[in-house]
């Protein structure tokens, strides 16, 4: 069936629900372990596990909202109704996240884990159905890039709401519990509205009926996995989550620590990462074009790990000069950010040419499992870097004075582990073959 060519208003409709998913994504990465640590008073290691066992809840709830969205039927298609599900039920649970008492670290602990896992599961009836679309959206192959270049650019205006606003949010509301409190009311209103822009706006977008699978959900997964090229790319993004994941948990740490700069030294440092991503998004789309995805997605990760490592260099000093580093940073995290998801579709539609079923959700909900586990296993990282260079933890107020050591740990979270994890995915992708572009697809 032949698909028309994609509108811009309908481009620009659902790459706003990125910018939520943007937000909510950015946010815990960036400040979760450092709120538990800084402003609850959990230890390190403790801390480290609020955020890692919601993203192994993760691994269970995402493949089964992408197998339930596959098989649903409604007036609104596969996709959409989860798009409101999630729209509506993610903000309070936000909300709840920053929210936690403050007093016994055990008890705040407790909170944050719980609030964390119902956030989680709320933005992955979001998430999973939402990436899911392009795939049905249309079958060009650059067109399918033009729209994830919507999307990803959309993800990083919510990464730089999220990352840049979040500090000046919490100074404006006092510091401390009541400052998180006040950022993350805002920043839920916010993801509520972009969702639903997304829900509303693609009312009008070409969808797929779903097809009848015999095979259940656990043999659906084997198949997926068993696909090798699938298998390969998402072990290369899982590897390149990880790293992205120990760069958002350390930052705030290496600016009070290593730069001895205050909440805006984080912001002007997160400003310095994504700004680029936004203005390189339509360069790497025309290299892309030129060279082809896999070329300038190899590009773009050893542009990450080279200045990732440039970052043991930083230190007290004037910011521009590390604001500079990590400007040439954030032109590999663009490219990170965008050639993954552009190359998903291709390796779909291999798949359903040939099964004949379109497992656009197993094959999605596969990714994101692959993308949560490595943000939180990039998070947990730090937080055992900084556990075993005896790192001390503090409730807001409080003044410590860190060991050598920690400060040691700090700097090697920040700059050398991304940038190892980031070099070990490039093999990966060296040995990755794209599908035939002139595959047809199933519709």
């Amino acid at each position: 069936m032949s698909v028309p060519p994609l509108r811009r208003a309908l481009c620009l409709a659902y790459g706003a629900g990125s910018i939520g998913a943007g937000i909510f994504s950015t946010i815990p990465g960036l400040l979760l372990l450092f709120y538990l640590t800084d402003t609850l008073a959990v230890p390190a290691g403790l801390a480290g596990l609020a955020i890692l066992i919601p993203k192994l809840w993760d691994i269970v709830t995402d493949p089964i909202v992408g197998a339930w969205s596959d098989r649903t039927r409604s007036r609104w298609g596969r996709r959409r109704p989860f798009l409101l599900a999630g729209a509506l039920l993610l903000p309070p649970c936000f909300m709840a996240l920053f929210m936690a008492p403050v007093g016994d670290p055990v008890v705040s602990f407790f909170w944050v884990l719980l609030a964390f896992c119902a956030a989680a599961g709320a933005f992955t009836l979001f998430q999973v159905p939402y990436a899911t679309m392009p795939a049905e959206m249309t079958a060009d192959y650059h067109e399918r890039t033009t729209l994830v270049a919507y999307r990803m650019a959309f993800v990083t205006v919510g990464v730089l709401a999220g990352g840049a606003l979040a500090p000046e949010l919490i100074e404006m509301g006092g510091g401390g519990a009541a400052g998180y409190a006040q950022m993350a009311i805002v920043l839920a209103l916010i993801t509520m509205v972009a969702m639903l822009t997304a829900f509303f706006g693609t009312r009008g977008a070409v969808q797929t009926e779903a097809v009848a699978s015999s095979l259940g959900l656990r043999a659906q997964l084997g198949v997926a996995l068993a696909y090798l090229p699938f298998r390969r790319l998402l072990t290369a993004y899982a590897l390149q989550c990880v790293a992205l994941g120990t760069v958002l948990a350390a930052v705030p740490y290496f600016v009070r620590y290593t730069l001895q700069a205050g909440s805006g030294g984080l912001t002007l440092l997160f400003v310095c990462l994504v700004a680029p991503a936004i203005v390189t998004m339509p360069v790497w789309t025309a290299v892309s074009r030129r060279h082809g995805k896999r070329v300038a997605y190899i590009a773009a990760a050893v542009i990450f790990a080279v200045m990732a490592a440039s970052l043991m260099l930083a230190g007290p000093g004037p910011l521009w000069r590390v604001g500079v580093q990590v400007g040439l940073l954030g032109i590999g995290f663009a490219g990170l950010q965008v050639f993954p998801f552009a190359m998903l579709p291709e390796l779909i539609d291999a798949d359903a040419h040939a099964t004949g079923l379109r497992r656009e959700g197993v094959f999605t909900a596969l990714w994101f499992v692959g993308e949560k586990a490595g943000f939180a296993a990039g998070a947990w990282l730090v937080s055992g870097i900084l556990a075993a260079t005896g790192f001390i933890e503090r409730r807001a107020g409080e003044l410590v004075v860190q060991p050598e050591a920690a400060l040691l740990g700090v700097h090697l979270a920040t700059a050398l582990a991304p940038a190892l994890l980031a070099a070990i995915s490039v093999p990966l992708l060296l040995r990755h073959r794209e599908p035939d572009r002139k595959l047809p697809t199933l519709s």
